[in-house]
This record gives C-alpha cells, sequence and structure tokens, in this order.
C-alpha cells in the first residue's frame, strides 16, 4: 500500500511538472507570435540612442529592425514600396517635395528633433573672412538647399527675395557682394569637400556622422525659430497607417527621457528635441504642400 502511494505521488509530481513546462511553453509560444515586427528606414550609420529605443520597443514586445541606406530617396522609396513600416531620417519640408515630385501620400506619425544647419570651414574662423570669390558647398536636394541659401543669406554672404520659398535656387539669388560660387554636392559629401572649399554649409546629422561639433561652426541658423517648423524632422509612415497604435507606441517611447537624452548625446547636445502630435505636424506639412502649388515648385 505504501509502495503505491510512493508511485502514484511520484506521478502526481511528474505530471504538475509536465503541465508547469507546457504552460510556459505555450506562454512563451503566445508572446513570441504577439510580437511584432517593424522596419524603420533611417539614412547613415545607426545611432546609439536607437538600441535603447529598440530595448524598451522589446519590452513591449515591438521587435524593431533598423535599415541603413545611403541617401535621402531611398528611404522613402522603401515606405511607399512596403519595404520598410517606417522611416525616421526627413524633414517636413523635404517630405512635402517627395510627395509632391513622386505622387506619394507618405505622412507624418511623430515628432523627433529639429536638427540645426550650420556653416563650417577649416580656412577661415569666421563669416567676415571669407573672401571674395570663396567656393561655398552646400547640399543639393531641393529642401535642404534651399535652407542652405537661407542660412548664407542670414550670415550676411547672399540676398534672396523677400517672401522667398523653400525650395530657392542659387539662380534666384538676389545680390552676392563677395561673389560667392555656390557649389552643389549631395548633403553626404558637404564635410568630404571642406579642404577643397572656403566653407560648407552642412547639416546636423551629417555634420555628427563626420565628426563635426556645432560649437566649431562659425554660423548656424535658429532651430527654435517660427521658420524652422518646415525642418522638423518625423518618423513617417503610408497613409493607411497614420492611425497605426504600434507606430504611436515608437513614437512614444523616443519621447520617454532616457531616449531623448540620447539623442541629445549622439547629436554633442545639438538637435533640439521636438514633440508635436501627428495632427500638429499634418498641418504643417499640408500648409508646405499648398506653398509650393502656389510656387509652382
Amino acid at each position: 500500500m505504501k509502495k503505491r502511494f510512493q508511485l502514484s505521488l511520484v506521478v502526481v509530481v511528474m505530471l504538475s511538472i509536465l503541465s508547469a513546462c507546457s504552460s510556459a511553453n505555450s506562454s512563451s509560444a503566445v508572446q513570441a507570435k504577439n510580437t511584432i515586427h517593424v522596419k524603420i528606414g533611417v539614412s547613415g550609420s545607426e545611432d546609439p540612442f536607437w538600441q535603447t529605443l529598440k530595448k524598451k520597443a522589446k519590452e513591449k514586445n515591438i521587435e524593431i529592425e533598423l535599415i541603413s541606406f545611403s541617401d535621402y530617396i531611398l528611404p522613402n522609396q522603401a515606405l511607399a514600396n512596403g519595404e520598410v513600416d517606417l522611416n525616421a531620417f526627413q524633414h517636413l519640408a523635404f517630405l512635402s517635395k517627395f510627395n509632391a515630385e513622386n505622387n506619394q501620400d507618405i505622412v507624418p506619425v511623430g515628432a523627433t528633433v529639429i536638427a540645426p544647419m550650420a556653416l563650417y570651414s577649416k580656412k577661415y574662423a569666421n563669416v567676415p573672412e571669407i573672401p571674395d570669390g570663396a567656393k561655398i558647398a552646400i547640399p543639393d536636394d531641393p529642401s535642404n538647399q534651399g535652407r542652405a541659401l537661407k542660412v548664407l543669406q542670414a550670415a550676411g554672404l547672399i540676398t534672396l527675395p523677400e517672401d522667398v520659398g523653400l525650395f530657392v535656387t542659387p539662380e534666384q539669388i538676389e545680390s552676392n557682394p563677395k561673389k560667392i560660387e555656390i557649389v552643389p554636392v549631395t548633403a553626404q559629401q558637404t564635410p568630404r569637400v571642406l579642404d577643397d572649399v572656403a566653407a560648407s554649409v552642412i547639416n546636423s546629422g551629417v555634420a555628427t556622422d563626420a565628426g563635426l561639433k556645432l560649437d566649431g561652426a562659425i554660423f548656424q541658423d535658429d532651430p527654435k525659430s517660427e521658420q524652422s517648423k518646415p525642418y522638423i524632422n518625423v518618423f513617417a509612415a503610408q497613409a493607411k497607417d497614420k492611425d497605426n497604435a504600434t507606430f504611436k507606441t515608437i513614437v512614444d517611447l523616443y519621447h520617454e527621457a532616457d531616449v531623448e537624452d540620447e539623442v541629445k548625446k549622439d547629436s554633442k547636445g545639438a538637435n533640439v528635441v521636438v514633440d508635436l502630435s501627428a495632427v500638429e505636424l499634418q498641418a504643417t506639412l499640408n500648409k508646405l504642400v499648398e506653398d509650393g502649388k502656389r510656387a509652382g515648385k
């Protein structure tokens, strides 16, 4: 009798262990099944703050995969084609131009930062030192080119027409007293040509990747001004995903204090974190689209 009782006890214990293992395996399977995989297109290197964001997202069963692109056009094309779910590399001015030229309806779902654009030089310590006839490099994509020309105007090197639009070109320069030669190059090349030009207008992300610090610039625009709103960088998605709850969670996680601290640290304190709603961002984008239509751009 005693042996039967002991045998029964062993069977019960083993069944309990098997049941517990089965429950654990079942729970793991459900958790794995519920994990949502999100591909985010980025331009350039994977910045350290992404690792913090990925870790926090994983705790909410969101697995983020970063897809790095080498230029500013491919991340939007990949988003439009469904190769990525989100991208995070562009400001609203750039997005409005891409949508208009490619008949797309990519929308902002959250803000990230305003990255200042600055004038750097290896040869001159300040703007007045730049000589007559000097060459200055600027990005060649329409939105960054227009912004770069406004930086040069603010620095007192050129004058542009009043009420000029975002997508002003070198041909629209009204006065150029020093006869500066404007040299458009791809944005990623702007720091690489510093040895060959008097100065170069470089946006914050490219400057950071090149090891340049904002306090080493000889001039910069004001990222907190009202005029900087078109240059708010965003998380972007296809229009059909504008209310996607997972994407909203990723945006919310980006704006938690530890991630924001990493963002500021990564840019050496240059970038200004912006937290605007998707509705506010879309309103700015819509205005940019209308302004572009009126300007025929």
